[in-house]
């Protein structure tokens, strides 16, 4: 929790994001609440995009009037920070424990990026909204914080891990990026069938006297679907090599000294039920998520037939 100074009063949507802002004292209170307008504004950018979204739209979707949402939020701009903060979600434990096994801060860095892409998966808009400064709102700190956590281990100093966070985060935008267009050309055909299509129109309009090195890739198979290894993976792979390579040489950092009192306290009774918490919340949030990619799947079968 974090509270606002007397000197300097936050912005009202990161006011809302920490959960320090007041809601409104009058008005229709059960009916309407941030957390609701929040909800619907991303079913509505879900199903639409971002542009789908307006105070408009989502008082109608609610059944109240614009005036209304403008007493809990005070302009669009607000509302979409609250959309990609709900968006992104809390980073799973598993990404950290990914990173104390044998791959190290590798499969660290890993994990957090296949998380990210789950988040840009399942609501893509969220590549729509323009990156103005470092994150100032709990979850998107939550993502930053683990981030760095998995590099505690390396001999960067505190300025490059931050850099690796950010080279590591612009991989797995563009590779979300990437694969919302791929998604969005295919349409219903699958996005398999569509990269068959498009090598099959390439390969028609290629000549070698045209371009003498993309007509030689393809006819080593570079552009056949299928072939050869996933070339996201590929670029993430040769971003953790840079990584390691600028790590060469370089002592690897001291691990933290033990606190003689964690082991005692890990066996407070309170303590196990919160990570026992923690973990059914983490489980019931990816049954979730798979659940709602099944009935859009069945919705989008529906409508097509």
């Amino acid at each position: 929790m974090v509270e606002e100074s007397a000197d300097q009063e936050l912005p009202r949507a990161v006011a809302l994001a920490w959960g320090v802002a007041a809601n409104p004292q009058r008005g229709p209170k059960r009916e309407l609440s941030i957390e609701r307008i929040v909800e619907v504004a991303m079913q509505l950018a879900d199903a639409g995009g971002l542009a789908s979204v307006s105070m408009a739209a989502v008082a109608s979707e609610l059944g109240f009037t614009p005036m209304s949402l403008y007493r809990y939020v005070s302009a669009k701009d607000d509302l979409v920070l609250l959309m990609q903060e709900s968006g992104v979600g809390v980073p799973p434990e598993s990404i950290v424990e990914s990173s104390r096994g044998d791959g190290g801060w590798r499969a660290g860095l890993r994990a957090w990026v296949t998380e990210q892409l789950v988040a840009y998966r399942d609501h893509p808009w969220l590549l729509d909204i323009p990156i103005s400064s470092m994150p100032i709102t709990p979850n998107n700190l939550a993502w930053f914080d683990v981030a760095l956590e998995v590099l505690e281990s390396t001999a960067l100093s505190a300025d490059d891990k931050t850099s690796v966070v950010l080279a590591v985060e612009a991989q797995a935008r563009w590779e979300a990026t990437v694969r919302r267009g791929y998604a969005s050309g295919a349409g219903d055909s699958g996005a398999d069938s569509a990269e068959a299509r498009d090598a099959a129109l390439l390969a028609s309009l290629i000549t070698p006297e045209q371009f003498p090195a993309v007509a030689a890739a393809m006819q080593a198979g570079a552009f056949t679907p299928g072939a050869g290894g996933d070339p996201f993976v590929f670029g993430l792979e040769r971003v953790l090599d840079g990584i390691e390579a600028y790590l060469g040489g370089r002592s690897p950092a001291a691990p933290p000294a033990a606190d003689p009192l964690e082991k005692e306290a890990e066996r407070d009774p309170r303590y196990k039920e919160a990570v026992k918490a923690r973990r059914e919340a983490e489980k019931k949030v990816r049954e979730a998520r798979k659940r709602e990619r099944e009935l859009l799947k069945a919705a989008k079968e529906k409508l097509g037939r």
